[in-house]
């Protein structure tokens, strides 16, 4: 059994990981840390998990483990790292974005599965995707692979759980309720990684991303739609998307629009691609909590401990 450990616990991907690993039968929980909930009962604070677990939130860390999971706030992590001890001999998962960037990555490799897999595989640190960041790759990878990616156009909608279990002026039910808006315009922090994957495959790649983030009115899960010129045909890259996923357990090509509630509760990523006049159309759905971080997360545990990889991510959509 792999023996895990998460540090902070508390938040909502904390939370998601703890569901997973519960029901995972190669994974053992080893403790859970929160400096929020020390002594209190894990299902207190995440209430799903009522009658699945009786862990108690600690404040000490066991350095013991096999593989630590960093569900901390972004900027935590890296002052985590940074105090390890030099004994420490696990695998580390941040879930955080203070490694994702080659500038930063500090010995990290980037943890999409469907871009590196094999260096993920060979891999002690993992940096996990951002969930904007992995729903709209998954939409632009096979295009980049093959070398015929142009300046792309992105609108993308995310639920509220995607700001994180911190109450702000934009997650409250109250503003977020009927209503719905844009934010960060061209800014948004995830097009770091995004435009150094995509120069990973297409290396002369330097066209604009333009990426319009938008917040929903529910809860979870985010609609990625993207458009770019393209002289392939729809047949073309239909077939050019079916041939990058074939042997990638999560992602599927499917013929039509994709919807929130198909992926939601699951690590899927569902993925249109159509053709209109010189324009190509790509629709790319996901949670955000689950393939856009705690799902993904257990996914590149899976590939770090030479699992299936979809162990334990046979979750079931919720459909109503």
């Amino acid at each position: 059994m792999i023996k895990v450990g998460v540090v902070g616990a508390a938040g909502y991907t904390a939370g998601e990981l703890i569901r997973i690993l519960l029901n995972h039968s190669q994974a053992e929980i080893a403790f859970v840390q929160s400096n929020s909930q020390v002594g209190k009962s894990v299902a207190d604070v995440h209430t799903d998990l009522v009658g699945e677990t009786d862990l108690i939130f600690n404040v000490e860390v066991d350095y013991t483990v096999d593989v630590l999971f960093l569900c901390m706030g972004h900027g935590r992590s890296r002052s985590f790292v940074e105090q390890l001890p030099s004994d420490y001999k696990g695998k580390i998962i941040d879930l955080s974005h203070d490694y994702r960037l080659k500038k930063s990555a500090d010995g990290f490799v980037y943890g999409l599965p469907e871009l590196n897999r094999e260096e993920i595989k060979s891999a002690d640190k993992i940096a996990n995707p951002g969930c904007f960041a992995t729903a709209i790759q998954l939409a632009l990878l096979p295009m980049a692979s093959a070398k015929a990616l142009s300046e792309v156009h992105i609108h993308a909608v995310t639920g509220s759980t995607g700001a994180g279990q911190a109450c702000s002026s934009t997650t409250h039910f109250s503003w977020r309720n009927n209503n719905a808006s844009v934010y960060k315009s061209f800014e948004h922090q995830h097009l770091g990684e995004i435009g150094e994957s995509l120069v990973q495959l297409q290396p002369n790649f330097s066209e604009d991303v333009n990426f319009v983030p938008m917040r929903g009115n529910y809860p979870r899960g985010i609609l990625a739609s993207l458009y770019f010129e393209s002289s392939l045909s729809e047949g073309e890259a239909k077939e050019l998307f079916n041939e990058y996923y074939k042997e990638h357990a999560f992602v599927f090509v499917v013929d039509k629009n994709p919807d929130v509630k198909q992926v939601v509760n699951t690590n899927k990523a569902l993925v249109c691609v159509a053709k209109h006049g010189s324009k190509m159309h790509i629709v790319s759905v996901i949670d955000n909590l689950l393939k856009g971080a705690s799902g993904q997360a257990v996914q590149n545990m899976n590939l770090l401990f030479g699992l299936d990889e979809a162990e334990g991510l046979r979750l079931k959509p919720v459909a109503f």
